[in-house]
């Protein structure tokens, strides 16, 4: 018989679970071209579109001269470009160039495909349940935490 864990021992199951998961496809996104941290820019890139050296490195929790250096990197591989922001030349947006686009898209394709092969030798209850655990995991990302209901 299956009992609940606790939410302290959830809390770091989940969290082994989901940091070796994503050391993992960290690992499977890049090729040679890109390191994981380049890939994680690209990646910021193609969801939220062009963004300043301050945002991307906001985003990512580092230092301006930890970013600049991979936005460097990045640029001398022509996989994102610098350009003025047409209403105040002053700054300056990281974009994605094509090429950066397809490294991306390689890189997506490459997890996805590692996850699928993982997929393909569950049950369809087991892949459910992932489904609806995947569903979870996003929703706690975006909000508050939820509280137990007080309706039975």
């Amino acid at each position: 018989m299956n009992t609940v864990p606790d939410l302290q021992e959830l809390a770091a199951e989940l969290r082994v679970a989901l940091m070796r998961t994503s050391r993992i496809l960290r690992s499977h996104a890049s090729s040679d071209a890109v390191t994981p941290g380049q890939n994680t820019v690209l990646a910021l890139l193609g969801k939220n579109g062009p963004q300043t050296m301050g945002q991307l490195a906001e985003t990512e929790h580092v230092q301006a001269p930890s970013m600049t250096r991979t936005v460097n990197a990045l640029v001398e591989k022509g996989l994102v470009r610098r350009d003025s922001r047409p209403e105040d030349g002053r700054t300056v947006l990281i974009s994605l160039t094509s090429d950066g686009s397809a490294i991306l898209d390689e890189s997506r394709r490459l997890r996805s495909a590692w996850l699928a092969e993982r997929l393909d030798g569950l049950s369809e209850m087991e892949r459910q349940t992932l489904h609806d655990a995947a569903r979870l995991l996003v929703d706690m990302t975006r909000t508050e935490p939820r509280r137990r209901s007080t309706t039975a």
